[in-house]
């Protein structure tokens, strides 16, 4: 029965997509509100049924569907994605109320938003390689006409600079995979080629990835392509001159969830493939990731600071706070890891309500010129206080939801040091990476 449910997740909001483009285009905002809930209702019964503590996927559903290259419709729901689909689902029924104003063509507007959210609920319990790829590019094409289409004035340029990173990313995943099935299909203990998740997992598989396997070297340059491939996404500096110019140009509603869910497809994926799958070369690499971290923690506070634009600043705090993700998987311990996954939760929060914050004073002043918003508190006091909770927890104050993620990052890339025989490097990433709290607040008070 739960199977079927995690089925009909996915594919609810297409046919709520279709119903926005036939029904009469006045009825796609209620039709889009009324998707969004019930996906919502599905996402509350499955969290309420996943056991907790139960080892491997759940609610598993698993089809032949191209049986030549023995590519599966394999689908399950496991911790590490249950909590991102909650995100996803809570946030979709806020995201339609901040569109609800789309006066053009809201039909299509509607219709393509739902599109996108079958796409990243795909990513989420993708348990095969080849469709965990095709969710990813549905993804990639509606976000394109959202900001293409309903952008600001420099839209086309924001929408086909997102089109080219992500299909450049789409490029090294697919490299990838094609490798991977070569892998599978020329070891003579592999019973065909696989593109199972799970299956690559196994020791088998693992022995052909590790310093001693006859595929190490492709391991390793795997290893890399697919962590550009989502580093793009998520995304890492130097992969993140895409991202300012969409959330810039991008309308409200599309900015939330881009920030919201969409870069933490990339974060996922890293702790979903990546990692899993060549683990050996991850250790073999963690320092230069931990590098390219703590430069994106770095230089998106410093690019914020200097920011008068509001919505660029939380673009690039975005681009900050991503960062800590990206550290929190480098370190290769279990506190970083689980520190990694509530950031991106926390982020999640934090940045679709900064995002609206920032679209309903624009809604009123039809500018986000920072200097130009002193004593908004004492004319919108109710403003302020919803302003100064969601920046504070963007901060990671004590007590809000971005503490606790930047803290076991923090923590988890220290104790990385137990395990290295000259500690220097691990104590000056983690203080780079401690100060970079710091920046935080100086751009935010």
């Amino acid at each position: 029965m739960y199977e079927s449910l995690l089925n009909w997740l996915i594919f609810t909001p297409c046919i709520g997509a279709v119903a926005c483009l036939l029904l009469p285009a006045d009825k796609a905002r209620n039709i889009a509100l009324g998707t969004s809930i019930i996906t919502l209702l599905m996402t509350i019964v499955l969290a309420l049924e996943f056991q907790i503590g139960h080892s491997g996927p759940q609610f598993v559903t698993t089809l032949q569907w191209i049986p030549a290259i023995n590519v599966q419709y394999k689908v399950g729901l496991d911790g590490l994605s249950l909590p991102l689909i909650v995100l996803t689902s809570a946030l979709s029924v806020l995201v339609i109320g901040a569109g609800w104003k789309i006066e053009k063509s809201p039909n299509i507007f509607m219709a393509l938003y739902l599109l996108l959210l079958s796409g990243m609920y795909g990513v989420f319990v993708s348990l095969d390689l080849v469709l965990f790829y095709v969710f990813f590019e549905i993804s990639l094409l509606p976000m394109y006409f959202l900001i293409g289409v309903w952008g600001g004035p420099r839209k086309e340029y924001a929408a086909i600079k997102f089109f080219l990173y992500t299909l450049a990313g789409s490029i090294c995943l697919l490299i990838t995979m094609l490798g991977i099935y070569n892998v599978t299909s020329s070891a003579d203990f592999v019973a065909g080629n696989t593109w199972d998740m799970m299956a690559l997992q196994t020791p088998a598989i693992q022995a052909l990835f590790s310093p001693e396997g006859e595929y190490w070297n492709f391991a390793r340059w795997a290893f890399w392509l697919t962590f550009i491939a989502f580093a793009i996404k998520i995304p890492v500096a130097p992969f993140h001159t895409w991202l300012p110019d969409a959330h810039v140009e991008a309308p409200t509603p599309i900015s939330m969830i881009l920030a919201g869910v969409l870069l933490k497809m990339g974060g996922y994926a890293l702790m979903r493939i990546t990692y899993p799958l060549f683990p050996d070369a991850a250790s073999l690499y963690w320092e230069c990731v931990a590098c390219i971290a703590v430069f994106g923690i770095l230089y998106g506070a410093l690019c914020a600071m200097a920011q008068t634009d509001w919505k660029k600043l939380v673009a690039y705090s975005s681009v900050s706070h991503m960062g800590y993700v990206t550290l929190g998987i480098a370190v290769l311990t279990r506190t970083g890891f689980d520190g990694a996954y509530y950031q991106m939760i926390g982020h999640g929060i934090t940045s679709a309500m900064m995002f609206f914050l920032v679209g309903v004073v624009y809604e009123r002043a039809h500018h986000r010129e920072i200097n130009n918003f002193g004593g908004l508190w004492l004319a919108w006091p109710k403003y302020g206080g919803w302003s100064m909770l969601g920046f504070f927890a963007g901060m990671g104050l004590p007590g809000l939801c971005g503490f606790i993620g930047e803290v076991m990052v923090l923590l988890g890339t220290f104790q990385a040091a137990q395990r290295v025989e000259d500690p220097t490097f691990v104590y000056i990433i983690g203080s780079l990476a401690a100060f970079g709290v710091v920046l935080t607040a100086g751009y935010i008070l």
